[in-house]
């Protein structure tokens, strides 16, 4: 009985030292040398260089271009028109003769008189036609003012207090793709519609190659707020993370040559315009900011700049 137990004890003792030696072959390989240790991680990143530029915020309402000043043309006397010298589209100067009235009736004869331009501009409507009989108070002809357009809107009442006489305005037309027209508030109501609780606003238009029709639908922006000289990056690079504002920005590793890691940089954003955003602390011009690829960066990432976006300017 003995025997038999000092030779279980025995068998348990071997069958022991061999799976210890498994376990320490499959922790330190068959070669019984410690494993390598895991790769570091690298990140492929875009990243666009900080620099100055401008940016302006603004409000956007559509509006349809009118002409500033239309004058209807009317004749001194009565009589039957007996010529017509314009059409619509034609450019008069002041004192330009219109047309002609003949005062004649039967028995009586006079001289045509002459119906002239009071302004100069262009003509937008003549509704005499020759032979028609006139009074004093029928319209001869309408004159748009030379080059004068504007473009008249209804604000709403949230957006009074960002208005202000004198403000610029892109204008955008789809008759001129990839143009922008300029213009500046003319004129602002006192008051406010009480029915529409709207403010009427009329915005000059600067027009002076005569691209500009009446009648154009045309998308008015109203610059509010306009920053030069400061930092600009696009809006989709700042991290907000546990109450913090950051962009990663690459730097050299300073222990490691030849590496490039991102380091995490507060920042106070100011203000985002169109995907584009202020920094106002904690850039400086020249600093490479990751645009592309950081949602899964931390603080000393290593990682590897494949594209460099251009600035904005």
């Amino acid at each position: 009985m003995k025997k038999f137990v000092c030779t279980a004890l025995s068998i348990s003792m071997v069958i022991m030292l061999f799976s210890g030696c498994e376990r320490i072959q499959q922790a330190y390989g068959r070669g019984g040398r410690a494993p390598a240790e895991p790769p570091i991680p690298v990140f492929a990143v875009n990243v666009m260089e900080a620099a100055h530029g401008s940016i302006g915020d603004y409000i956007s309402f559509s509006g349809d271009v009118v002409a500033a000043t239309a004058v209807d043309v009317f004749s001194d006397i009565a009589g039957r028109v007996n010529r017509i010298s314009v059409s619509v589209g034609t450019r008069v100067s002041r004192g330009t003769v219109i047309a002609t009235v003949d005062p004649s009736r039967p028995g009586m004869e006079f001289i045509p008189s002459a119906v002239r331009a009071p302004i100069s501009g262009t003509i937008i409507a003549v509704p005499a036609t020759l032979g028609m009989t006139v009074s004093q108070a029928v319209p001869l002809a309408r004159i748009s003012g030379d080059s004068a357009l504007e473009i008249r809107l209804s604000i709403a009442e949230r957006f009074v207090s960002r208005i202000g006489m004198g403000q610029t305005c892109e204008i955008i037309l789809d008759a001129w793709p990839g143009e922008i027209f300029y213009g500046q508030i003319s004129e602002i109501s006192p008051v406010i519609d009480p029915a529409s609780r709207t403010m009427d606003v009329r915005i000059t238009v600067d027009n002076p190659d005569f691209q500009l029709k009446a009648g154009m639908f045309a998308r008015v922006r109203i610059i509010t707020e306009h920053r030069d000289n400061v930092v600009v990056l696009p809006a989709s690079a700042l991290i907000r993370r546990f109450g913090e504002e950051f962009v990663f920005v690459a730097q050299a590793d300073p222990e490691n040559e030849g590496i490039t890691i991102a380091r995490k940089q507060i920042i106070v954003p100011g203000i985002v315009i169109d995907g584009v955003m202020e920094v106002r602390q904690g850039l400086n011009p020249g600093d490479d900011v990751v645009v592309r690829g950081q949602g899964l960066l931390e603080d000393s990432t290593r990682i590897n700049i494949i594209d460099r976006v251009p600035s904005i300017n």
